[in-house]
């Protein structure tokens, strides 16, 4: 097979569902940042700080997570989280992303006493002036965490809702997996459901299908976040296929988490042959040192995807969204066009 070109993937109207905004700083920033509210980073310099932050040594997810606590270091003010935000919106609109959501958890951006809603007020606010500048739209994923008290989900759960229809479109749970089932946070998943919000769930990343299932069958998720482990359960693997339950791969993160041995032997092949509708996506940009593109670029050598199977994938993406259906068909009327003269040149 004919290396596909980066300019070709980069091509690709992307819609990007599973990118933390506290994963994804530009390096320069975190260094400003730090400088501007006093607090030291690792290394001196943007290349050094990037080598830092990216995971080479992670014996599982739990080690991975640490990296967290220097972005969220400096992301305890309104300017700092709209200043991100607005950032990976014009660094995603730059790797031909049309869409995209980014996820995180508002109760960690409060030590110096930011309210819920002023965080997330800041997030809306950095999107929106990216969908100004750059015409990508952008929208907001409150997550829970496993490991915090099943209270704080149900209140995260309840700010979602409060932001439905303002540019937050889903609610999530995330954290160390193994040993924090997500039956535990029901009671904010059901509330969100029963108020209309989409919800989606890390699971089968650090633990395995046994935790995709419960976030299916018990917690109502619509889409799940990884999905790795979903291959050890050929049943579990039907059914999602069948039920159109969406996976949110991350490549590079799953390789860092040891969640799957390298590239070639990540599942998101099989899950495509099977029907499972696969999304791809960086889950951290500086953590894992990664673009959108570049997780298609591997996709592409290393998982043998054609121009047109990346387009299906891409377009899966744009399917899955957590938007209305006219949104979706305002979107897709655009890409769909882009998808065919993609698919044209490369036959």
């Amino acid at each position: 097979m004919t290396a596909i070109s980066h300019a070709t993937l980069r091509r690709i109207p992307k819609a990007e569902l599973h990118c933390h905004l506290d994963g994804s700083v530009r390096p320069s920033t975190l260094l400003e940042l730090g400088r501007e509210y006093g607090v030291p980073m690792p290394e001196a310099s943007a290349d050094a700080l990037a080598h830092h932050m990216y995971v080479r040594d992670a014996r599982h997810l739990e080690d991975f997570l640490t990296r967290f606590d220097v972005t969220l270091s400096v992301m305890q003010t309104e300017r700092a989280i709209e200043r991100i935000a607005f950032e990976l919106g014009e660094d995603a609109a730059a790797d031909g992303v049309r869409y995209i959501e980014t996820r995180y958890a508002p109760v960690l951006n409060q030590k110096l006493g930011l309210s819920l809603e002023a965080a997330v007020d800041a997030s809306l606010r950095g999107l929106e002036r990216a969908q100004a500048a750059h015409g990508i739209v952008g929208r907001v994923i409150i997550c829970g965490l496993r490991h915090l008290s099943p209270d704080i989900s149900l209140e995260l759960a309840r700010l979602a809702v409060a932001y439905q229809g303002k540019g937050v479109v889903g609610f999530d749970l995330a954290g160390g997996e193994a040993g924090h089932p997500a039956s535990v946070h029901r009671a904010a998943f059901l509330y969100a459901r029963e108020h209309g919000m989409f919800c989606t769930c890390h699971a089968g990343e650090g633990a395995g299908p046994e935790s995709i299932a419960e976030a299916v069958h018990v917690c109502g998720a619509q889409r799940i976040g990884h999905g790795t482990r979903l291959i050890e359960d050929s049943r579990l693997t039907d059914e999602l296929a069948k039920n159109g339950i969406a996976v949110e791969a991350c490549l590079t993160s799953n390789v860092q988490t040891r969640a799957t041995k390298d590239y070639a032997s990540h599942p998101l092949r099989t899950y495509f042959e099977r029907g499972v509708r696969v999304t791809l996506n960086t889950d951290n940009r500086l953590m894992s040192g990664t673009t959108l593109t570049a997780e298609y670029a591997h996709a592409a050598k290393e998982l043998h995807f054609s121009v047109s199977e990346l387009c299906t994938i891409a377009r899966n993406g744009f399917e899955s969204a957590f938007m209305t259906d006219d949104e979706r068909k305002t979107l897709l009327a655009t890409v769909d066009n882009e998808f065919a003269q993609l698919r044209a040149e490369a036959a």
